[in-house]
């Protein structure tokens, strides 16, 4: 497969058709309104280069709970207790927060394009050894391995929709695309929970090979957005010698890239306490999603004598309130974030203005009080005298305020550290989302053993209400947070 774009103009300026309107900058766009700049295509195009980030992000998460329905079977066949069982989802969720540490380095030196087009094919063939595996250790070294090479997406994926489009512009992209990291792990139960009863465990692996499949297809329809690797080509084609490398030997680079993909994101993480508290809150909600992959076919099997199908049916109501929270945020930006967006520009005389990154939290705000009350509600509404609704039905506030809280949570960081570490906040994030999620489903079943139902979910429940403060306390007191910050922030 190759790239089917090219820089627009520049085959005209070489044929000679036409001159160049604008002088070729070796080191950056021409101008305000270069053809080139991502930032000018189309709103039509623009949109479109966010569809291969979602679908292969989509195929990543998902292969996380195609998984999950299988479990018992592959505990029964290879004879291993339900811990164990649960490695290869626990393994595969570890392995995708890794992806910062592979994607970054390539895609600052190759451009996005090139991770998409390479880290599919390399995971679906882990995903094809999985299937084959014979024994559960190959089966929990293939799964780590597939969900390392389908991450780097994830890591990379909030920056192409950056590349083609401004912060205003931002949030319909976003929305959808944050959508797809969390449509995947509420649908893979439906799909795994059909696939493993009729066709056997090892056709959730084949599944997902389908799906990475279909996702790479999308690539033949997009070009590279990173900016830094545009204007290298565009070089290239017009002879333009490259700048000097600012890294004396190619073991400098390596260096400053794994301090910066790897050390600067720890180091947030820990110093930063915006980055540090909304990581934590977001990694406990997204961690509780994962448990549920576990606890559900638990709870409606033990309680209510579901099926293997009928248990993963009830992940629908997850999948019902992310949908939900792509309005919900979409609502906020348009009344909330988007008219003092147009009062900025207005002040500043048509140019476009800064607006305070806690007018991004709205979503957040509200999605804390979904939390709660989803998980309080099934963990008293989950027993035999109740009806079966009433659990599913609860999870839908759930996923609603933990998919807006994602967002916020998102845009709030982004548009907080801007282009420079912004990156290396959202890195900060999700290794802290998914190695904490990797651990969730490891103690699920004991813990709703020992705890029971009730207690056991409003535990989780008790916690989350702790942590609902978190974006109104940010809301509050972030100008002044981010002023005591030790990155470039943004001043507003």
């Amino acid at each position: 497969m190759e790239e089917p774009a090219s820089v627009d103009g520049v085959e005209d300026a070489e044929k000679g058709n036409e001159p160049q309107s604008l002088p070729v900058d070796p080191l950056d766009w021409s101008g305000p309104d270069d053809p080139d700049n991502p930032l000018n295509w189309p709103a039509r195009k623009r949109y479109l280069h966010a569809v291969p980030p979602a679908l292969i992000s989509f195929t990543a998460t998902i292969g996380t709970s195609l998984y999950s329905p299988a479990f018992p079977i592959i505990q029964r066949d290879f004879h291993v207790g339900s811990t164990v069982a649960l490695l290869p989802l626990s393994l595969y969720v570890l392995a995708l927060g890794s992806g910062p540490v592979l994607a970054a380095p390539i895609s600052e030196t190759y451009g996005r394009y090139v991770v998409y087009l390479f880290s599919g094919p390399l995971g679906a063939l882990f995903t094809m050894g999985a299937g084959f595996s014979q024994n559960i250790w190959t089966l929990c070294i293939l799964r780590f391995f597939a969900g390392l090479t389908f991450s780097p997406a994830l890591a990379i994926g909030a920056g192409s929709i950056a590349d083609v489009n401004r912060a205003e512009t931002r949030i319909v992209p976003t929305c959808f695309y944050i959508l797809s990291l969390f449509l995947g792990p509420s649908l893979g139960p439906v799909i795994g929970s059909f696939v493993t009863v009729r066709k056997g465990w090892r056709w959730t692996q084949w599944t997902l090979i389908c799906f990475a499949i279909f996702a790479q297809l999308s690539l033949l329809f997009v070009q590279e957005t990173h900016k830094k690797t545009i204007i290298q080509r565009r070089n290239q084609k017009l002879g333009i010698p490259p700048p000097p490398s600012s890294f004396p030997t190619p073991a400098a680079r390596i260096r400053f890239l794994l301090s910066v993909t790897l050390l600067r994101p720890l180091h947030m993480l820990l110093t930063e306490p915006i980055v540090g508290f909304l990581s934590f809150y977001v990694a406990f909600n997204f961690s509780i999603l994962l448990n549920f992959f576990a606890a559900f076919p638990y709870v409606f099997k033990s309680v209510y004598a579901f099926s293997t199908e009928d248990a993963g049916l009830v992940f629908l109501a997850i999948g019902v309130g992310s949908l939900l929270a792509v309005p919900t945020c979409l609502l906020c930006d348009r009344y909330m974030y988007q008219p003092r967006a147009r009062q900025s520009q207005k002040e500043e005389g048509g140019k476009t203005g800064i607006v305070a990154p806690e007018h991004r939290l709205y979503p957040a705000m509200l999605g804390s009080f979904g939390v709660p009350t989803g998980l309080f509600w099934f963990a008293w509404s989950a027993r035999k005298d109740v009806h079966w609704a009433s659990p599913v039905v609860a999870a839908v506030p759930f996923a609603w305020g933990n998919l807006s809280i994602f967002i916020s949570a998102a845009t709030y960081l982004v548009d907080t550290y801007q282009a420079s570490t912004g990156a290396s906040a959202m890195a900060a994030n999700g290794l802290l989302r998914f190695s904490l999620g990797a651990a969730f489903p490891l103690f699920a079943l004991q813990m709703y053993g020992r705890l029971g139902i009730g207690w056991a979910t409003s535990l989780l429940a008790f916690i989350t209400v702790a942590m609902m403060p978190i974006p109104w306390v940010l809301f509050r007191y972030g100008r002044k947070i981010r002023g005591k910050s030790r990155y470039d922030t943004l001043r507003a």
